[in-house]
């Protein structure tokens, strides 16, 4: 996976994001041996990860942004992971949209795992019978990161940094047309680094849409952003907001 962070809660209420790729500092490791059953475990489980490819064209879609049960219409466009155009007419809900979609797209970006979390020292704990499977630490990447790994998927990302300390709790995934697992409800908890303190949580549901690549018959189908709800807690609040896309038109 790629090394997914949070912002900072203060960001995060203003933007509306929940993770964002974050370029870590690796930190040298010399005192831990890399084991090869925890690289196999890792690698198995990322690349049985659903991602969209090299040759992932992009798309345009409509837009329809929910925020609690006031609705605004716009657009999007992704052309990569790293080219994302929003348009809605709310300044704010713009610049959340455009946050969270930006998520989806690294999320779902190709990455060979020797340049992503393979690049690392990996090792693994003891068995235990966890629901969320073998715990696997990631040495050296800045991040104090460790997941948990069960049947071929990815079900719990940890990481520890100075101003921030997160678990993610992958819950329900579904398999795509060419046998690869993609989340479709995840709930993301934000601890204080210094004591454990829950500060917030996020709950995540997504469905795809299911759009027909171009090409022979036999041709994997795109797996897209279709519909995704958000659930957190703002000053007492609780806010719910929705993303839907309609309409979506592969670019050439």
């Amino acid at each position: 996976m790629s090394p997914i962070l949070p912002l900072p809660l203060k960001s995060l209420r203003k933007e509306g994001a929940a993770m964002q790729m974050h370029e870590s500092k690796p930190e040298e490791v010399t005192h831990v041996k890399d084991d090869p059953q925890a690289r196999k475990l890792l690698r198995r489980a990322s690349e049985k990860t659903s991602r969209w490819g090299k040759d992932f064209p992009g798309f345009t879609a409509d837009l329809i942004c929910n925020n609690q049960g006031k609705t605004l219409k716009g657009s999007v466009t992704i052309r990569s992971p790293r080219e994302v155009e929003v348009s809605l007419p709310d300044e704010g809900l713009q610049k959340w949209a455009h946050g969270q979609i930006s998520m989806m797209a690294i999320h779902r970006s190709s990455r060979p795992f020797e340049e992503a979390d393979g690049k690392y020292i990996l090792t693994l704990a003891e068995e235990d019978d966890h629901p969320f499977g073998r715990l696997l630490y990631i040495h050296g990447d800045g991040m104090n990161s460790c997941y948990r790994i069960k049947e071929d998927r990815i079900t719990q990302i940890n990481r520890k940094m100075e101003r921030i300390k997160f678990t993610i709790n992958v819950e329900e995934s579904l398999t795509t047309q060419d046998g690869k697992h993609l989340t479709t409800r995840y709930t993301v908890y934000y601890f204080s680094p210094q004591d454990s303190r829950l500060l917030q949580a996020e709950s995540y549901v997504d469905q795809p849409a299911v759009v027909a690549r171009p090409g022979p018959p036999q041709a994997s189908n795109l797996y897209l952003p279709g519909h995704r709800q958000v659930i957190y807690t703002d000053n007492g609040d609780t806010i719910t907001r929705v993303l839907a896309f309609q309409g979506h038109s592969l670019l050439s």
